[in-house]
């Protein structure tokens, strides 16, 4: 079921990002084809997170942060001046590595918090519907949906963290970032988030940060390696076809990290 108006493509061209006078991304050009999870994998420090806040703006809400370069969604560049930011937010949901509901507030009251921070009037009936589909849709429903008025902070860590997809999944985005959403969560924990991301693939273009090598042959199509050489910014070494990048890299660099061999 395609709840979107259309499957969307993400496009990064040339992101250069500094903080301050320290560039840490060079050049970095990116397409996250609609429909399929682009997994970004390489070592610590080579600027994968710093790039996916990049793709929805959140790059700029450090104060020393600037870049330079494009990002597009379905063509339309997301750092026009004439967008809105909140624009640029809705469109593409962010979910982070630590689960982060609120806390005190209710299952039922965390999936809609998105709608009034992006403007969203709705009634009741629609609001219940929403919380209802985003909670399916994130694989939460069965097991909260007698006690939707409950604290969301009551929930276990993998629970809180689909609660959190739930949230992002309710304001209807067309691109889904996820910035290593399973390292703090138990195996099991971490199945249940895998299995919802390949659901989702079908209706939200999905880009993932993993430090699991087997995370990113399992959940994604498409997989770009980024690697930072000891005082260079990040560049990407090597991208496509994840199934090709593991077995048959063409970088000696990419053969090495995806063996284990430093990282």
């Amino acid at each position: 079921m395609n709840m979107n108006q259309s499957l969307a493509t993400l496009e990064a061209t040339g992101i250069t990002a500094w903080f301050g006078e320290r560039q840490v991304l060079n050049n970095v050009s990116l397409v996250m084809p609609a429909g399929v999870i682009t997994s970004l994998i390489g070592p610590s420090g080579c600027g994968k997170s710093t790039f996916l806040r990049i793709l929805n703006r959140m790059h700029e809400l450090v104060p020393s942060a600037s870049l330079a370069g494009e990002v597009k969604l379905d063509g339309q560049d997301i750092y026009d001046p004439s967008r809105k930011i909140t624009e640029a937010r809705r469109d593409i949901g962010m979910v982070f590595q630590k689960p982060n509901p609120f806390p005190a507030m209710s299952i039922y009251d965390n999936v809609i918090a998105g709608l009034k921070l992006t403007g969203v009037d709705a009634d009741r009936d629609t609001k219940d519907e929403l919380v209802q589909t985003s909670l399916e849709r994130a694989g939460l429903w069965k097991e909260v949906k007698d006690r939707l008025r409950a604290p969301g902070g009551g929930l276990s860590g993998g629970q809180q963290q689909r609660l959190c997809i739930a949230r992002s999944l309710a304001i209807k985005p067309r691109v889904l970032l996820m910035d290593e959403p399973c390292s703090a969560l138990d195996p099991t924990s971490t199945r249940v988030i895998e299995e919802t991301m390949l659901e989702l693939v079908e209706d939200v273009t999905i880009v993932i940060v993993t430090h699991n090598m087997q995370q990113a042959q399992r959940v994604s199509q498409q997989c770009a390696f980024f690697l930072a050489s000891q005082g260079t910014p990040g560049v990407i070494v090597e991208y496509g076809d994840t199934e090709a990048m593991f077995s048959t890299p063409l970088d000696s660099r990419t053969n090495d990290y995806v063996n284990g061999r430093f990282g």
